[in-house]
């Protein structure tokens, strides 16, 4: 489930579902994209957070819908990164645990991303038989550089939060147990400056490079709907699934 609470003028969003170690399923990515969407148009809303309970952000998509073939329109997770694309509200990220998947490209839509040194990333695509999603075939290589991209996505190395730091790709490391501290502390920052002049530099800064972005998405969601539909890639998903039971 995706729990909410107001604080002050910030909304909070934690992914809570422990049994699956917090991985996304349909529902959670159409809660989160509500929630987006709802503070989104609040007048009062100075920033959202995302973080996930347990000391875990998130263990990324749940395996079992990538059972079921997809057409080329987009899935519930892309619809939710698109709501992200389109926030004019400052986006901030507490990860702690590990963030595997797409709870490790979606960061490259927030606007702060705070770390412990140890938290573990990974983004697993080619190793299942997919591609990189949620336009990080631009993003990435334009935060970390084309080297470090290669080796995250094609690759698919494990990296700790000290190397996505000095990488680029958090803002900065907290002790454990205090990502989420480190995010409202930036959130209040926020809060304090004027309103419509924070909106108007997230959305200039933003726009810059939007229409890159919605073009990668496009393409992307094309290459994963025909990878995902293969029976090479459903042959991966079978074996993975069966050998976690």
């Amino acid at each position: 489930m995706i729990r909410s609470r107001w604080v002050d003028d910030v909304l909070e969003l934690t992914i809570d579902r422990p049994g699956k170690r917090n991985a996304l399923d349909r529902s959670m990515y159409e809660d989160l994209q509500r929630q987006v969407e709802y503070a989104g148009k609040d007048e009062k809303c100075a920033a959202i957070i995302l973080t996930g309970a347990g000391g875990i952000f998130t263990a990324g998509a749940d395996i079992a819908d990538f059972r079921e073939k997809r057409g080329d329109e987009d899935s519930p997770a892309v619809r939710f990164v698109r709501t992200l694309v389109q926030a004019d509200v400052p986006l901030i990220a507490a990860v702690e645990g590990f963030a595997i998947g797409i709870g490790c490209t979606l960061l490259q839509h927030m606007d702060f991303v705070y770390s412990t040194a140890e938290t573990r990333y990974r983004m697993p695509f080619v190793q299942l038989g997919l591609c990189p999603e949620v336009a990080s075939t631009v993003l990435m290589e334009r935060i970390v550089g084309p080297r470090r991209a290669r080796e995250w996505l094609l690759q698919c190395r494990v990296f700790d939060g000290q190397e996505a730091f000095e990488a680029g790709f958090v803002t900065a490391l907290a002790q454990a147990g205090h990502t989420l501290e480190m995010a409202h502390s930036t959130a209040r920052d926020l809060a304090a400056l004027p309103r419509t002049s924070l909106i108007r530099g997230k959305v200039l800064m933003r726009d810059a490079q939007k229409d890159d972005v919605l073009r990668a998405l496009d393409v992307e969601v094309r290459a994963f709907a025909d990878l995902l539909n293969s029976d090479e890639t459903q042959e991966i998903f079978k074996a993975f699934l069966e050998g976690s039971r």
